[in-house]
């Protein structure tokens, strides 16, 4: 599975004084994104940490198109763009309840040894989870 779709109810806390979304809630956005793709392939970020396994984003860039506001209710759309190895890469939408293209997005993060620090290939468990 290289796609997921995930909604969720934009918070007071998010905003501004004019209700609109800061900026920087948006990587947060893109990293429920992955942890929703995760999840729907049966992986938790949890059980790959507790498996001594870190995703650490090594690149992140948002193109804001239109604001999103407090109590939209938005969709994240999370693609995987190709088999991982080393890294991960995933693009995304988030679009308004009008599906109106809020912004686009694409993060990529390293698959890391949390005891050594050091890059390792994606696990096994995930690949065939992907084949």
């Amino acid at each position: 599975m290289n796609f997921n779709s995930f909604s969720f109810r934009i918070r007071y806390a998010e905003t501004d004084q004019m209700g609109v979304v800061y900026h920087g809630n948006y990587a947060k956005y893109l990293e429920i994104g992955r942890v929703e793709w995760l999840r729907a392939l049966g992986i938790t970020y949890r059980s790959m940490e507790e498996g001594g396994i870190m995703l650490p984003v090594i690149f992140l860039q948002i193109n804001y198109k239109k604001s999103a506001k407090y109590d939209d209710l938005i969709t994240v759309e999370t693609v995987l763009k190709k088999t991982p190895s080393v890294k991960i890469e995933f693009d995304y939408k988030i679009y308004n309840e009008s599906r109106e293209l809020l912004a686009d997005a694409n993060t990529v993060l390293a698959f890391m040894d949390m005891s050594t620090g050091k890059p390792i290939k994606c696990p096994d468990y995930i690949l065939e989870k992907l084949s």
